[in-house]
């Protein structure tokens, strides 16, 4: 500890000796820190904070039913190109009152590029902050920042909107055109097909297999009937149709109806149960139609030329139920028949244009696969642009963003760094350390010793003695003259700079 405290003392007194030196240096120093504080004008710092609510009332009410952007990521790009280079040339236009006007442009907007800053603190908090020579114009320029801010925020929401609702409209017509063309090729093609297979919902080999089992079924029945009508007529051949004349008389029941008269009767029921199937021009309609046909020529022409051979009525109820169950027979067989050939000629048909269908269900399958992608699309444009109809009007009615001003611009109370009254606080300390830092420079380069210690340290050799200096009365009336004098220099130092700081003090300020 008194090592340190002698070194101390040492360097004080190596000062000391070059002390004229080291008020020079002072003195010099603190006027090129005046002339460097002067030239230096203070900065004022202008900020607002902006808050952006996104969790309204509203967004969830109307999830799933319209469209919604993610609000958050737009508001973080909104702050990372909020300071372009057209933003603030509108900002420029508008700030012409802040002393902006005969600014060169280009110049300021690279300047203002540089010092606005844009923070985002979290939670959708966000400081916009400038910093200006001029405490009025930095507020002007943080005022419309935020101003355009929020602006901008609220516009590109709805310009975002009306546009994608444009789009959609126009999308919307060209797949209506689209549409219609694909809807007028699949017409065309079914009407130059009609006979063709695989115009419908089946394809060829389908429509084949179904039509060949048709007539494979068809053909079995067939048989089966003609062979329940031979049975029939064989027992009707081998039956009396006429009873007893006294079985006759005691009866006293009316004449059945004739054998034509039955026919005729079950095959109108018949054809009574096919139209309620099936249309006119179905094959076993027309079948039905045309044996009630032939039964009515055939029972008119009994009428008109009824022979001798044909005797009376019969009279036995036997008799007569076969007569009625061989009506029916034949008329199974008839309508089996029919329907039979039909199918025989629908698969003949089939057959005959096997050539063509493979090609007919390839261009088939191309113009449905077309068509149902290009209606999807279309419905899917239709669904998408009710959702844009109902966010226009949810941005037109309320905001999915709520921008809220939380601390509106305003200019700090004191300037920001570098604060001219700081600077020159700054400046003097920093004065006053030169001139001590050159003397004692000075006295490194040319070393004097104040002890036998210091000159032993020094030298690395032993010290054999030390002569004390004796003073005289001059001697000792020039040493207060000259310490006067450093006095009077280091007071005069200090005046001038405190009265520096304070005209710096005093006209600080907003």
């Amino acid at each position: 500890m008194n090592q340190l405290a002698e070194d101390a003392l040492g360097i004080l007194r190596s000062v000391w000796r070059r002390r004229w030196l080291a008020v020079a240096t002072a003195w010099v120093a603190a006027i090129l820190g005046i002339v460097g504080v002067s030239v230096v004008p203070d900065r004022w710092e202008a900020s607002a904070r902006i808050y952006v609510d996104t969790q309204t009332v509203l967004k969830p009410l109307m999830q799933g039913l319209a469209f919604q952007p993610d609000t958050d990521q737009q508001l973080r790009m909104l702050a990372r190109t909020i300071v372009s280079r057209p933003n603030i040339e509108q900002l420029l236009k508008r700030q012409t009152e802040a002393g902006f006007k005969g600014v060169d442009t280009q110049h300021a907007v690279d300047r203002l590029i540089e010092r606005i800053k844009v923070d985002a603190s979290g939670g959708n908090l966000y400081t916009i902050s400038f910093r200006d020579t001029d405490s009025k114009r930095a507020q002007a320029v943080v005022k419309g920042l935020v101003d355009l801010f929020v602006d901008t925020g609220t516009v590109s929401e709805q310009r975002d909107s009306t546009e994608a609702g444009k789009f959609i409209d126009d999308q919307i017509k060209t797949y209506e055109e689209k549409l219609s063309e694909a809807e007028n090729r699949l017409k065309d093609f079914k009407v130059r097909n009609f006979s063709v297979s695989g115009v419908s919902n089946q394809d060829y080999f389908a429509r084949t297999s179904q039509i060949s089992d048709e007539v494979t079924r068809l053909k079995i029945a067939y048989a089966a009937a003609e062979r329940s009508r031979d049975a029939l007529r064989h027992e009707l051949a081998g039956e009396d149709p006429h009873l007893p004349a006294d079985a006759l008389a005691a009866n006293g029941a009316p004449p059945p109806p004739s054998e034509i008269d039955t026919r005729i009767a079950l095959q109108k029921r018949e054809l009574d149960e096919l139209l309620r199937k099936y249309t006119d021009q179905h094959p076993d309609v027309i079948a039905a139609r045309s044996t009630i046909r032939q039964l009515e020529a055939q029972k008119a022409a009994e009428r008109s030329g009824r022979s001798d051979h044909t005797g009376a009525a019969a009279t036995s109820p036997v008799y007569q139920q076969l007569r009625v169950q061989l009506a029916q027979a034949e008329a199974n067989v008839a309508s089996l028949g029919s329907q039979l050939a039909a199918q025989q000629q629908r698969l003949d048909e089939l057959h005959a244009t096997a050539s063509k269908v493979p090609q007919a269900e390839a261009e088939l399958a191309q113009l449905n696969r077309d068509y149902d992608v290009i209606r999807h699309n279309y419905e899917l444009l239709v669904s998408r642009r009710e959702a844009a109809s109902l966010g226009v009007k949810m941005d037109q009615s309320a905001q999915l963003a709520d921008f809220r001003v939380i601390e509106p611009p305003r200019v700090s109370p004191k300037p920001v760094f570098p604060d001219r009254s700081v600077l020159t606080i700054l400046a003097m300390l920093a004065s006053l350390a030169i001139g001590v830092a050159v003397a004692y420079g000075l006295a490194l380069l040319h070393p004097t010793f104040s002890s036998a210690h210091a000159l032993k340290e020094f030298t690395r050799r032993p010290v054999i003695g030390t002569i004390s200096i004796y003073s005289s009365n001059d001697t000792l009336a020039a040493s207060h003259v000259d310490l006067r004098r450093i006095g009077l220099a280091m007071l005069a130092f200090f005046v001038v700079q405190g009265a520096w700081i304070a005209w710096v003090f005093a006209h600080r300020g907003p």
